[in-house]
């Protein structure tokens, strides 16, 4: 934590929780049981996240392609969802979270939903962290989306071709209310975005680390927000050109 500069920290986080198949696999285990075991990774990754005064957290917990696994396990994560939310609320609202939920929402079971919204209706009003939890969440089905909401907006008559921009677009995501994620996260060795907020990571970092979800842990992500840190994000500029802008 004293080599963080706080006044660096990335307004947005964005995280792909991946490994927890195969950290339970490594310990003889049923993949389940890895799924149980990275919500604990949640909760510590959120406190740590809190502490440090990240702003907003995305967790990028179950993609529209998870949907093709075996059933038990499907079954087995849409309990745990239900269970961890009716189990976390309480806490996150206590510490002045607020949850937000993107995605194919209505593939969810209705039991699912309905926790969901309860969650989401209980931490409305808070103002510390927003944690952005992504379930059935897919990119490509997020623009392809925004496409047919401009679309329609176009047809009706209440928007002209020509006033289209990168901020109608922008305006159109389900990720509308968030800044775009500065940092990008990814657990388990895999060096892949899987489809995970394609146009929002534009200009995000990418950090990957070999650590498995379930044991990452404070230490890891104070680890990628250095890493962060020590780059140079130019944005097209040049080097030069940010000495001159930081100077005016």
């Amino acid at each position: 934590m004293e080599n963080l500069d706080l006044s660096k920290l990335p307004k947005h986080i964005a995280i792909i929780m991946d490994g927890n198949g195969r950290w339970a696999q490594e310990q003889g285990q049923d993949r389940l049981f890895g799924h149980y075991q990275g919500v604990i990774s949640v909760r510590k990754v959120v406190e740590a996240a809190t502490e440090i005064g990240i702003q907003n957290l995305t967790l990028y917990a179950f993609s529209t392609e998870n949907w093709e696994r075996p059933e038990q396990e499907v079954t087995g994560l849409m309990t745990l969802f239900v269970d961890t939310i009716a189990k976390e609320v309480p806490d996150l609202h206590k510490n002045n979270i607020k949850l937000r939920f993107i995605g194919n929402l209505g593939l969810l079971p209705p039991h699912a939903r309905a926790a969901l919204e309860n969650a989401t209706t209980q931490t409305a009003q808070n103002t510390g962290l927003t944690l952005i939890v992504a379930l059935s969440y897919s990119s490509r089905w997020e623009l392809v989306e925004a496409a047919k909401n401009i679309a329609t907006k176009v047809k009706k008559g209440n928007l002209n071709i020509d006033q289209i921009s990168e901020t109608t677009l922008s305006e159109a995501l389900t990720t509308s209310d968030f800044p775009d994620p500065e940092l990008m996260i990814r657990t388990s060795g895999e060096y892949r975005i899987s489809n995970f907020l394609l146009y929002q990571l534009a200009y995000a970092e990418l950090y990957f680390t070999e650590t498995r979800w379930p044991d990452f842990r404070k230490e890891d992500l104070i680890k990628a927000i250095l890493d962060f840190q020590s780059r140079e994000r130019r944005f097209g500029k040049t080097s030069s050109q940010l000495n001159i802008d930081s100077e005016k």
